[in-house]
């Protein structure tokens, strides 16, 4: 028996200008492929566009419609859809007529209508051969009337259209760029040229390729920087927007886009712009089989997954790429994006968008796609990246792929790390990885996070100081950080630190292992010190907001935007807290004071000493020789115990303490060197006396002490970088030097007496000793009231001995050593 559907199909045929056949797809597949050409349709992804266009919400062209016909005959012909999904297309469209025309005539009128307006002659061949063919089929009974199609297709349910299984709604979402029809072993017939696109349009031109691109689109992509001129725009008027957009050159088409949709309120997000080209390129990796299926589908289930989490409908979404899409078009006005294409996918009545966002994907394929993406970046290197792209974005290109650098930019990326370790950093290749210890700073992030809570709980040292008090700005800064107090501030040191690492790693002069093993060691306490990607990123902006590097600039929009991004690449990190491991020694909060009685001499004492490169070392050894005639290891062992035991204060001492109980004397001796050529010697003895006379910087009531405390710390530093002291020795210095401060001093006040005392007597003669001495009283200043926060450390320390005065730590971003408990 003659099915009704499949001979009303092959008689519509005869209409497209085809002789008659009772089998509807009847035709050699090399012919169908060439048919199909001729239409300008070259892929399967076209044709599916061309089914859509016969069904808009309103009004159908009747020749779109018939064409549809023609096509699906030719499809199943070359292969490119089976014979029951083609059926289902034309029992949909059979279905259409029949509920909008009452009779075989009035379709043929409708038909004739369309093509008269396309200029094509009334009476054309093809209606006279359909006429032909359905008298001679009704009188040999096999004619298939309206009525008779009308009946058959009331006892037909509609059949699916798409692909409906769940892997196959996976690729819903990328029916924008080409509706998928079939699943198929061989998905080059929806996309033959995508090799020569992805080469063209991305540069991506195999499977590390593929996996960047979509990391960084899902991570980053083009909302990135639109992001960010949009916050920093909305913080400006109108004279500061207008010298944007003039500074962006032949970037200006976009700036005018951008400006434009902040002026007519648009909503300023277009995320769905690189998330739904996640779904899209994912789909091209697995046409060409540079992604097997099961990483194909994750990438697109992960699309699926950050536009659930952002838009509720297909509407919502579309309206956020269109927006993107105009920015990268730099087209003014949204509206103008909204096409025929749009149109259809949001209200045809076959649109593949049917079938609602929410539901495209279950809750198992979204904790596939989850663990999936974790799994790209479960390399504790993907931290280090992370964390060093707020400051140089492009790093995000890298992920998923270990150490991966693009070819082209090998060498000159390695030339540039280099310069910038060597230059900036003043990181050498001898030192090896263990050199980066020294950027490691966990003193400095006990001393930030001491400040935070002593200001948060209005503990904060005095302002004012015998040398002076620190200027508003920095008191202003100061006091900034009790915004900071339940905020670890390891961040702040670790994120320039990651840094540091990845410039070692791209440089290629340090061990490649062992650079991974410092990521490993990063991950490690960042988990440890911070729950979660956003408590580390609160903390961050917290620190970054009080401490910016750059008073004019900070990283803040940056990292906002990495904490809300729900694709941001630090909320797909491995975040695990394994065993406590840091990339650097951590000393002891006894060890951190000991080294701060080096006051101002050295602001740099931030974590424990160690050999340095082989260029600073000779630097060092020559300020040893040139400022103390130090030559070895046993001479500055012999001057260390000299300073500890009796250094220049003895001096003072012997030579010039009696004077003050004989100013007749001090007067008359004063006045014999004054009056007859001095050799260098004699004159500094005689600079001293009249220090002595004037009681210049209170030297007669100041015990000094504390100058012979502070060289000799920085002397047994400088002892340690150069290898001359080992670690045992360095400890047993700084031993016997916070025992001498606690004996001699009860405050960092009455220290800083002592030592500003100590450096003005005994400062040789120099034109420049007012500036000096300015110089290091600021530097007192400083340290004493900690402001600016990252001058010295003695804000945050109880002196040696004396009653602990600070209040405790709320989290654990401490050194050990501290036995205060909670006030």
């Amino acid at each position: 028996m003659v099915d009704p559907l499949n001979a009303w199909w092959s008689q519509q045929l005869v209409l497209c200008g085809w002789a008659f056949e009772p089998d509807p797809v009847a035709v050699e597949q090399s012919q169908a492929l060439a048919r199909l050409t001729v239409f300008g349709i070259t892929e399967r992804g076209e044709l599916g566009w061309r089914l859509l266009e016969a069904f808009p919400a309103e009004k159908p062209d009747p020749q779109r419609q018939l064409a549809v016909i023609e096509l699906l005959a030719l499809a199943v012909a070359a292969g490119w859809l089976s014979a029951e999904r083609a059926e289902a297309w034309v029992l949909r469209l059979a279905k259409d007529l029949q509920a909008r025309y009452a009779s075989l005539d009035e379709w043929l009128a409708a038909l004739r209508d369309a093509r008269l307006d396309r200029g094509w002659a009334q009476g054309d061949e093809a209606f006279v051969r359909y006429s032909e063919v359905l008298a001679t089929l009704e009188h040999e009974g096999q004619g298939v009337t309206w009525q008779l199609l009308g009946d058959h297709l009331a006892t037909r349910n509609d059949e699916p259209l798409w692909p409906d299984t769940p892997a196959a709604r996976v690729w819903l979402p990328r029916a924008l760029f080409a509706p998928l029809l079939m699943e198929s072993s061989d998905q080059l017939h929806d996309w033959p040229d995508a090799a020569a696109w992805l080469e063209q349009v991305w540069q991506v031109r195999g499977r590390e390729d593929m996996i960047r691109t979509l990391l960084w689109l899902a991570a980053q992509g083009h909302r990135y920087g639109w992001d960010l001129d949009v916050a920093r725009l909305l913080e400006q008027e109108g004279a500061e927007r207008q010298a944007w957009l003039a500074g962006l050159v032949d970037q200006r088409r976009y700036g005018e886009a951008l400006l434009a949709f902040i002026d007519q309120g648009e909503p300023l997000e277009w995320a769905a712009w690189d998330w739904l080209r996640v779904i899209d390129l994912a789909y091209a990796g697995w046409v060409l089989g540079w992604l097997d299926s099961s990483e194909a589908e994750h990438f697109a289930l992960h699309g699926i997954d950050l536009l659930t989490t952002r838009y509720s409908d297909w509407t919502a979404l579309m309206r956020a790429y269109q927006r993107g899409r105009a920015l990268f078009e730099g087209q003014p006005s949204v509206r103008k994006l909204f096409d025929e294409e749009t149109a259809l996918l949001l209200h045809s009545p076959v649109s593949p968008w049917r079938l609602p966002l929410s539901e495209l994907i279950s809750d198992a394929q979204r904790e596939a796609s989850r663990n999936a993406m974790l799994d790209w970046r479960r390399d504790a290197w993907h931290w280090v990246l992370a964390l060093a792209s707020v400051r140089e974005p492009e790093l995000l290109y890298r992920q998923g792929i270990p150490g991966a650098i693009p070819h082209e930019k090998d060498e000159s990326r390695r030339q540039d790390a280099q310069h910038y370790l060597t230059e900036t950093l003043g990181l050498f290749a001898d030192e090896g990885v263990q050199g980066l210890a020294r950027y490691w700073l966990p003193a400095q992030s006990h001393h930030l996070n001491q400040l935070a809570a002593d200001a948060a709980h209005n503990m904060l040292p005095p302002s004012k100081t015998v040398f002076g008090q620190p200027s508003l700005e920095a008191q202003y800064a100061r006091n900034s950080l009790a915004s900071c107090s339940r905020h670890a501030a390891t961040i702040h040191m670790a994120e320039k630190y990651a840094f540091y690492v990845l410039m070692a790693d791209d440089s290629g002069d340090f061990d490649g292992r062992e650079t991974r093993t410092l990521a490993q060691s990063l991950r490690s306490v960042l988990c440890h010190l911070y729950e979660n990607p956003k408590k580390l990123l609160e903390a961050w902006i917290a620190w970054e907001t009080v401490l910016p590097e750059m008073s004019d600039d900070t990283l803040v929009h940056e990292i906002r935007w990495h904490r809300d991004d729900p694709g941001s690449c630090f909320h797909w990190l491995d975040w695990q807290c394994t065993y406590w491991q840091e990339p650097g020694p951590r000393p002891t909060l006894h060890q951190f004071t000991a080294l701060a009685l080096t006051g101002p001499l050295n602001p740099g004492i931030w974590n424990k000493p160690q050999c340095e490169s082989a260029l600073e070392n000779e630097a060092a050894r020559q300020w040893l020789s040139s400022h103390y005639g130090l030559h070895g290891a046993s001479e500055l062992q012999e001057f260390l115990t000299f300073l500890l035991e009796a250094g220049d204060r003895q001096e003072y001492q012997i030579n010039y303490a009696p004077y003050t109980l004989n100013r007749a004397r001090l007067i008359e001796e004063i006045a014999i060197l004054e009056s007859g050529e001095c050799s260098q010697e004699e004159r500094h003895h005689l600079l001293r006396l009249q220090r002595v006379r004037d009681n210049d910087t209170r030297c007669n009531d100041t015990d000094m002490t504390a100058w012979d405390l502070a060289q000799a710390v920085d002397l047994a530093v400088t002892g340690r970088i150069v290898g001359w002291l080992n670690a045992g020795a360095l400890e047993r210095v700084l031993d016997k030097a916070m025992a001498k401060a606690q004996q001699h001093y009860a405050s960092w006040q009455t220290y800083a007496e002592g030592l500003y005392a100590g450096f003005a007597f005994f400062m040789g003669e120099t034109e420049e000793r007012e500036t000096f001495l300015r110089d290091f009283r600021e530097g007192l200043v400083a340290w004493l009231c900690g402001a600016p926060p990252l001058a010295g450390p003695w804000s945050s320390l109880d002196f040696p001995g004396s009653r602990p005065r600070h209040w405790a730590l709320t989290h654990i971003d401490t050194l050990s050593g501290d036995s205060r408990t909670l006030h």
